[in-house]
């Protein structure tokens, strides 16, 4: 069975930290999403279709997610210019 777009997101540009206290937010875990699939030429879904999908593999209160990847290095990059 061919994994989702938000499954692949997912193991591309995210990786699991119980350990810590903190984790990617709603508005930071959409920013990533954009950012990676800008990067792999993905069709953007709209942010509902993407709740809607990661509710059923998420806790989105607190998910545990760290970003990874080129992806992380692009939105961590159009979200604060002033380090470039």
């Amino acid at each position: 069975m061919a994994n989702s777009q938000f499954d692949l997101f997912l193991h591309e540009a995210t990786y699991s930290d119980h350990v810590s206290d903190s984790s990617l937010n709603r508005d930071r875990l959409y920013g990533l999403y954009t950012s990676w699939c800008v990067i792999n030429q993905q069709p953007l879904g709209s942010e509902s279709t993407f709740w809607s999908a990661m509710k059923h593999r998420i806790n989105p209160g607190h998910n545990g997610l760290r970003m990874k990847g080129p992806a992380a290095a692009d939105y961590i990059l159009a979200s604060y210019p002033g380090l470039v």
